[in-house]
């Protein structure tokens, strides 16, 4: 990995006496958290030198660094890396049964999630390097474009990397702000952001908490900590039903279900409680590394005293914190869990509305997705009692559209974090791990593929991204009940990508669905109307009467397109095109009137109009069929 470095590159830190290593690589992924780790995972899959650094000694961030192994959604959408993840940790654990916690179905020990993490890195080690310990101090650019940057080892020794693509994946957005790359901090209010929920514009962000992972070391057993400086007693008493709440009216969870809460296999419990628990406000987004870290400390005081009270005055002192997790003095995670980051202005912008009703908003940026998730919005600001109130909405499960990804002017850079373009509301869903493990991922496809096309992230097209997404069993659209290795499953997402044959969402608890109804008949308007919006607007002598879409409606279409040149003509003899083998449909020839299910439907259209081939939406998700009508 370590190459003849570029003269820009050199002469840029000609005066530099420190330097300690030179390194050119094709991506670099700056952070390797849980977006980071995945879009290093991916690109060097695709073939593509990659480097990832890292201050920490671990792989995984929110998900192994800072102890938040509870999977927030997601469960029902089996994609790319968070599907592969799970499935280790399924055999790992010898089980699918890690819903040992209530406030998830998936928890597992930290450790086991960085190992994982690790051993899948090492596999791509052709192309993947990790390089740990080494803290961003500077971003090198030439003009308006990123070329690499500078970091400091644990020997205080400088190291440059020049890289083709570099990947924003930093706990809190830094390469944005030391590359001059434009972003947003805080509450917004409506005139900004165009939600009607928005509270006002403000520099508040969410809570964070220092996490920390008891164990039960036996009944017999007293782990009680020394009395962490400052102890206040108080400031816990309504975390859970006890001698010392002060509301039992409001409270409604005893001392054991709030432990379990995070229960982990072999006797282990993530503590992140947010009700009078370990959640701490700090907004350090713009300090340096040095004063965060001084900030941090009362965070990690914080979670030390709501430790001291479940051993001391609740009476756990057979919990102690795990011995065999984190390699720092205190044993509580290595990084804090940071909820919010400074936030890309990117190309566009996903905000509430697109939450609300995906399909009615301008632009269509539905059809640009590259990562899922259906988790409600959920935002942590009980510890500030600045923070306003916000009325929440009831969401649908959503897609990330690949703008939000892109800078609006800076080339060279791709967000892959909790950084990526949204609003300060939708960020409490898109922040959730499984999420960003998938937006991670798709960062890494998106700069392999411009490495490889020698293009910038901005003139990439939608539906190659998409592809190589699909190629990667990633979900571009949140369909809960048509999962990868369907036989149809990826005709269903281009289908449901070009909007032909829409989702029916659902709001549930927390994890919303979001259903294509493949078994059901596809009905003529919807096809109709998804062609309009495509630019199509065909009509001819339907040879049946019924609201249902028949084979014929397709092959028309078809022949209509084909005739203009817009796409090569493929039905040739319509009965063979009819035998296509489809689930129901296997053993049978289907008449060119006959009614058809949406997965017959969604195969044909797939198959005869090539939606992906010839639909190619901008990253706006302005259509661009290649000639509208």
């Amino acid at each position: 990995m370590k190459r003849s470095i570029p003269l820009i590159v050199i002469l840029f830190f000609s005066n530099l006496s420190s330097i300690s290593q030179l390194y050119t690589t094709d991506v670099l992924v700056i952070g390797g958290g849980t977006g980071g780790t995945a879009a290093g995972l991916q690109a060097a899959r695709m073939k593509v030198q990659t480097i990832i650094t890292e201050t920490t000694p671990w792989l995984g961030g929110m998900l192994t660094a800072a102890g938040v192994c509870a999977t927030d959604g997601n469960d029902a959408l089996h994609s790319g890396l968070w599907e592969e993840f799970r499935q280790q940790l399924y055999t790992h654990y010898g089980t699918k049964n890690l819903g040992t916690g209530w406030v998830s179905n998936t928890l597992f020990e930290p450790h086991v999630g960085d190992s994982i993490f690790k051993a899948l890195c090492a596999r791509e080690k052709d192309e993947l390097t990790v390089l740990y310990g080494l803290t961003l101090q500077q971003v090198i650019k030439n003009k308006n474009t990123i070329m690499g940057a500078v970091f400091t080892n644990r020997k205080g020794q400088q190291v440059v990397i020049h890289a083709r693509i570099c990947i924003d994946a930093t706990e809190l957005g830094d390469v944005m702000t030391l590359s001059g790359t434009p972003y947003d901090a805080g509450m917004e209010d409506a005139g900004y952001s165009g939600e009607s929920i928005a509270p006002g514009r403000n520099n508040i962000i969410q809570d964070l908490t220092w996490a920390a992972v008891l164990k039960d070391f036996g009944k017999e057993s007293d782990r009680t900590i020394p009395r962490p400086p400052g102890y206040d007693s108080t400031r816990f008493f309504n975390s859970c039903l006890s001698k010392y709440c002060k509301d039992s009216a409001a409270v409604k969870w005893s001392a054991e279900k709030m432990l379990n809460y995070g229960k982990i296999i072999k006797g282990k419990y993530m503590l992140n409680w947010p009700l009078n628990g370990n959640d701490y406000y700090l907004n350090v987004l713009e300090d340096n590394d040095k004063e965060r870290q001084r900030k941090y400390a009362g965070a990690r005081n914080h979670t030390l005293q709501f430790v001291y009270y479940i051993q001391k005055d609740l009476g756990y002192q057979n919990l102690g914190l795990a011995d065999d997790e984190f390699p720092t003095p205190d044993k509580l995670p290595i990084i804090p869990y940071n909820r919010e980051s400074r936030r890309l202005r990117g190309l566009v912008r996903f905000t509430n509305n697109h939450l609300v009703r995906p399909y009615e908003q301008p632009g269509g940026l539905y059809r640009t997705g590259i990562a899922v998730g259906n988790y409600p919005v959920d935002h942590h600001h009980r510890m500030n009692p600045a923070a306003p109130a916000i009325a929440f909405t009831p969401i649908l499960p959503y897609t990330i559209p690949l703008g939000c990804l892109i800078p609006e002017r800076t080339e060279g850079l791709i967000a892959a974090e909790k950084n990526i373009s949204v609003s300060n509301i939708a960020n409490g869903t898109t922040r959730l791990q499984p999420v960003v493990l998938l937006t991670g991922q798709a960062a890494g496809a998106l700069a392999a593929y411009c490495v490889q096309r020698n293009i910038q992230p901005r003139k990439a097209n939608v539906r190659e991204v998409q592809q190589i997404l699909l190629d990667a069993k990633c979900d571009i659209m949140p369909f809960t009940d048509v999962q990868p290795g369907d036989t149809n499953w990826e005709e269903i997402q281009r289908t449901g990508a070009a909007g032909l044959l829409k989702g029916v969402g659902k709001s549930s608890g927390w994890e919303h669905k979001m259903y294509f109804y493949p078994d059901s008949l596809a009905a003529y308007d919807e096809f109709k109307k998804g062609l309009e919006e495509l630019g199509i607007y065909y009509m001819y002598d339907r040879k049946v009467n019924s609201i249902w879409l028949v084979p014929d409606d397709i092959i028309q279409i078809e022949a209509f397109l084909a005739a203009r040149g817009k796409i090569p003509k493929k039905s040739g003899n319509i009965s063979d095109e009819l035998k296509l083998n489809v689930g129901t449909y296997a053993e049978e020839v289907i008449r060119s009137d006959e009614p058809i299910n949406r997965r017959f439907a969604a195969k044909l259209i797939d198959h005869l109009l090539q939606v992906f081939v010839h639909d190619r939406p901008d990253l706006q998700g302005k259509l661009a069929w290649e000639g509208l009508f």
